[in-house]
C-alpha cells in the first residue's frame, strides 16, 4: 500500500515552517494517541505515520532529501534489513542518522547507490544603515560560491564518457571494514567519495561536477530587522555532491552606528541640547525621526537629562506589528563665547536669584553641611 504524503498527513502545505509543522502534529499526536485510542489498531497505525511524518518533515536535511526524493529517500531497498520505519521513535531498527540516510548520503555500502551529499550552508554577513534595518530594503551582494558546472551539467564526465558505478564501494562512496567486533567506515579510495567511476572526467570541473563561481542575488531585507538577525534563502548555499540539493545561504545582518540614534529593542533614543532659556520658560523644539521632524513641547522648569516620549516614532517590530517609541532626553546647553555685556545681565540674574528658584543646589548644600557636620562630632 501506498505511503500518504507527508504534508497531506499533517494536513500542511510545502511552503510550511516549523511552527505550523509542530502546531499540526501537536494536534493530530493528542487525537490518536495510544493512550486516547484505547487499543484501537488502526488509530495506533495512524499514529506512527504522524509521528514517521513529523520526524521527516520536522529536520531540515531531512525534508529536503524528502521534497527531492520522496519516500524512496528513507528506504532500505537491498541492504537486507528491510525498508520503511517502525518500533522505537518512528525509525525502529536504524542506528541513526546515517543509517536512515544510507541510500541518499552514503552509509556505506547498503543499497548499491550513487552517494549524494547535500550542499554546505554558507554565511555572508551584511552590514546595513539604520534607517534601511527599520525601513527594510533589498541589497544587493556577491557571493563566492560551489555551483552546479555547466559543461557536465554536475555529472563529472565529459559528454562522450562513460559513468559507471564505483566497483569497490558498489556506488555508496564509502567502504566498511570488519575488525573484531568493530566496524569502521572510510570515504573509498578507488572513486574518493563519488560512487561513480568516469571514462573521461569533464575537463571544466576535473570531474567533480561543482565548480567555484561568484553569484550576485538581491536580499530582500525585512522592516525591524535588527543586529544579530539572521535571513534565511534556501537553497541559495553551494551546489550539491551528484545532484543533491544545494545547501542554505544565511544572512546575518550588522546595524551600523547612527549618528543621532540609539536602539533598544523597538525604542530610538536621541540627545536633544536645548537652550538654558528654553529649559526656564518652556517652549516647542524640534526633534528629528527617521520620517522628518516632529514638534516637542518643553514645560518650563526643565531640567537637564528630563525624557520625553514621542510615541510611535521608533521601530516596527517584525513579529507583531508593534511600533517602539522615540526617547528624547533634553540636554540644558551652557552658553559659550559670551561678551562683556552678556556676562553683566547674568551677573545681575544670578544676584536675582534666591534659594526657591535652585531647590536642587540648595538641598545639595545642606546635604554637604549636614556631612561635614556629623564628621566632627
Amino acid at each position: 500500500m501506498a505511503k500518504q504524503d507527508y504534508y497531506e498527513l499533517l494536513g500542511i502545505s510545502k511552503s510550511a515552517d516549523e511552527k505550523e509543522i509542530k502546531r499540526a502534529y501537536k494536534k493530530l499526536a493528542m487525537q490518536y494517541h495510544p493512550d486516547r485510542t484505547k487499543g484501537d489498531k488502526a488509530k495506533e497505525e495512524k499514529f506512527k505515520e504522524i509521528q514517521e511524518a513529523y520526524e521527516i518533515l520536522s529536520d531540515k536535511e531531512k525534508r529536503a532529501a524528502y521534497d527531492q526524493y520522496g519516500h524512496s529517500a528513507f528506504e532500505q531497498g537491498g541492504a537486507g534489513n528491510g525498508s520503511g520505519f517502525g518500533g522505537f521513535g518512528g525509525f525502529g531498527g536504524f542506528g541513526g542518522f546515517e543509517d536512515i540516510f544510507g541510500d541518499i548520503f552514503g552509509a556505506g555500502g547498503r543499497g548499491g547507490r550513487q552517494r549524494v551529499v547535500r550542499g554546505d550552508d554558507l554565511r555572508y554577513d551584511l552590514e546595513i544603515t539604520l534607517e534601511e534595518a527599520v525601513k527594510g530594503t533589498t541589497k544587493d551582494i556577491q557571493i563566492s560560491t560551489l555551483v552546479a558546472c555547466e559543461s557536465c551539467h554536475g555529472s563529472g564526465a565529459e559528454a562522450d564518457s562513460k559513468v559507471e558505478t564505483c566497483p569497490t564501494c558498489h556506488g555508496s562512496g564509502r567502504i566498511q571494514r570488519q575488525q573484531g567486533f568493530f566496524v569502521t567506515e572510510t570515504i573509498c579510495p578507488t572513486c574518493h567519495g563519488s560512487g561513480k567511476k568516469i571514462e573521461k572526467p569533464c575537463r571544466s570541473c576535473h570531474g567533480e561536477g561543482r565548480v567555484h563561481k561568484k553569484r550576485n542575488l538581491a536580499v530582500r531585507i525585512p522592516a525591524g530587522v535588527d543586529t544579530g538577525n539572521q535571513l534565511r534563502l534556501s537553497g541559495e548555499g553551494a551546489a550539491g555532491e551528484n545532484g543533491a540539493p544545494a545547501g542554505d545561504l544565511y544572512v546575518v545582518i550588522h546595524v551600523k552606528e547612527h549618528a543621532i540614534f540609539e536602539r533598544d529593542g523597538n525604542n530610538l533614543y536621541c540627545e536633544v541640547p536645548i537652550t538654558f532659556t528654553k529649559a526656564a520658560l518652556g517652549g516647542e523644539i524640534e526633534v528629528p525621526t527617521l520620517d522628518g521632524k516632529v514638534k516637542l513641547k518643553i514645560p518650563a522648569e526643565t531640567q537637564t537629562g528630563k525624557f520625553f516620549r514621542v510615541r510611535g516614532k521608533g521601530v516596527t517590530s517584525t513579529r507583531n506589528s508593534y511600533a517602539g517609541d522615540l526617547i528624547c532626553k533634553v540636554i540644558v546647553e551652557t552658553p559659550v563665547n559670551l561678551s562683556d555685556k552678556q556676562k553683566e545681565l547674568l551677573e545681575q540674574f544670578e544676584n536675582s536669584l534666591k534659594e526657591k528658584h535652585s531647590p536642587k543646589s540648595t538641598g545639595f548644600l545642606d546635604g554637604v553641611k549636614k556631612f561635614f557636620d556629623n564628621l566632627g562630632k
